[in-house]
């Protein structure tokens, strides 16, 4: 047992070879294939949409409140629901989280990327994944954070060695282009005269600070995150 409990730990803190440049390129190229047209990103957004609540519901956790359940629904919006004071740092703090998770998670895998650590990356993410299925309260977001974990664990598990930097440098890669995007869209719906209870929205009424510099806050997480993890990624 000790040996192998050795041997997991090896395998989970040592460094794997970095990927060919050539694959981080077609991994960057078939991330932006499915964010940039419409009918895919509408597919796709699931993915960021379980990055954005969950967000939200880490962040409840590490400010104190009672995370009480996630709902992710088909039309890729969801609800995070905490409990604790109404106002107050931990809830600007958890509000400000889903916009910029998605961005913040692509940058920290970047950053594991380059050092060479992708096991660590697949497992990471696969861990997170697992204590988010335990606080989502209906079917179709089980759904998802079921399918989404298992293709992390089948690839961590039984793929070999490039594969395995290939779906890391891709899922990263997702993360960093795919953040982008949701913050033009609650933009475009605000000046249409919707998204009235939208994040940045909520954040004004705590902080008494416009809804559109939060908005340009969402913008400069993502878009700072793209090319300073897009830089690592290329760099490793």
């Amino acid at each position: 047992m000790e040996s192998l409990t050795a041997g997991l730990w090896d395998r989970l803190t040592g460094t794997q070879p970095d990927p060919d440049l050539w694959v981080v390129l077609a991994t960057a190229v078939a991330a932006l294939a499915v964010v940039v047209p419409h009918a895919l990103w509408r597919i796709s957004r699931n993915a960021i949409t379980i990055a954005h609540e969950g967000g939200h519901g880490l962040v409840a956790l590490l400010t104190g409140r009672r995370l009480t359940g996630i709902r992710l629904h088909s039309d890729t919006s969801g609800l995070t629901v905490s409990r604790g004071k109404p106002h107050g740092l931990g809830m600007i703090l958890t509000a400000a989280a889903g916009y910029t998770a998605p961005s913040l998670l692509g940058l920290g895998g970047a950053a594991l990327l380059a050092t060479g650590r992708i096991t660590l990356l697949l497992w990471a993410a696969t861990a997170l994944l697992v204590v988010m299925l335990v606080m989502i309260r209906n079917a179709y977001g089980v759904l998802t954070v079921v399918l989404a974990g298992g293709a992390f664990l089948l690839v961590s598990w039984l793929a070999g060695p490039q594969v395995q930097a290939a779906f890391a440098y891709a899922v990263v890669w997702f993360l960093l282009l795919g953040g982008v995007r949701p913050p033009f869209e609650l933009q475009a719906k605000r000046m249409r005269g919707g998204a009235g209870d939208s994040d940045a929205d909520q954040l004004s009424r705590l902080t008494h600070v416009p809804a559109g510099l939060w908005l340009f806050l969402f913008h400069a997480v993502s878009l700072c995150s793209l090319i300073g993890g897009g830089r690592w990624l290329l760099e490793g």
